[in-house]
């Protein structure tokens, strides 16, 4: 896991956007995980201005990560539009290379194998974005969620609930169900980057980056996982014990390492 410590939201994003563009350029047909909630926007508005200078995005395939259950087609608050309005909608993904969890299915667990399939059948995700929870979930694993889960629906802590509500009218027209990817899922991901910032989510990172694996913090599987980058700003790495020797790890690697 490489956790890297940058000053601030802009350059985290201008970061995991290289990345992306890197990706692209060595394969032009990737296939990329997309995140929903506050943490990736800038990397979205950066890769919006990226496209606008000539990158392509025609041939990559995109999955996102989950789906509320039950809420009518182009609602605003469902994932499925979020991602179109703040990103794919904004930059020449076809989309019909647009794959996400069926969130009204008659038959949820069907939807779910069946997303889990559509993942296999593009090959796999070749970079994961991520967020973090307060609490340390990725995704809608929330604390308690099996380290080896798959795809599936999921009831959300009210501590979730309570965080989603600015993206609705109030508390009541927040879902209590999700299907999400689970972390088995997650984990398969050839390549990982997680982004948090601010104080609030100081105590996540460390339990993820530093604690025990453990399903009280999901994100903390990504211990596990062959290829990790952590980006935070000063706030969301203040309780990080080792945030010296990270900063001097990224400063010293070589440049044509990349991410």
């Amino acid at each position: 896991m490489e956790v890297v410590i940058l000053p601030g939201g802009r350059p985290i994003a201008v970061l995991a956007a290289d990345a992306i563009e890197a990706l692209l350029k060595n394969k032009p047909d990737a296939v990329l995980g997309l995140a929903t909630g506050s943490s990736p926007l800038p990397v979205y508005e950066e890769l919006e201005q990226r496209h606008r200078r000539g990158l392509d995005f025609s041939r990559v395939r995109a999955f996102t990560l989950d789906e509320y259950v039950g809420l009518p087609p182009g609602h605003p608050g469902s994932y499925r539009e979020v991602i179109r309005r703040e990103f794919t909608g904004r930059v020449n993904i076809s989309p019909e290379n647009v794959h996400g969890p069926d969130g009204q299915a008659a038959d949820v667990p069907a939807a779910c194998r069946a997303f889990e399939e559509a993942i296999r059948a593009a090959g796999g995700v070749d970079l994961q974005l991520l967020g973090l929870g307060t609490d340390g979930h990725i995704g809608f694993n929330e604390p308690g969620s099996s380290l080896a889960s798959r795809t599936r629906i999921k009831t959300l802590v009210e501590q979730t609930r309570r965080d989603n509500a600015r993206f609705f009218s109030n508390l009541a027209e927040v879902p209590h169900h999700v299907i999400t990817q689970g972390l088995g899922t997650i984990l398969e991901a050839r390549h990982v980057i997680l982004l948090a910032t601010g104080a609030q989510k100081a105590q996540a990172v460390r339990d993820l980056v530093e604690g025990p694996v453990a399903a009280i913090c999901p994100a903390s599987v990504l211990q596990l996982h062959p290829h990790v980058t952590v980006l935070l700003d000063e706030a969301a790495a203040s309780s990080l014990r080792l945030a010296d020797y990270y900063r001097h790890s990224y400063d010293s690697k070589p440049r044509w390492q990349g991410l």
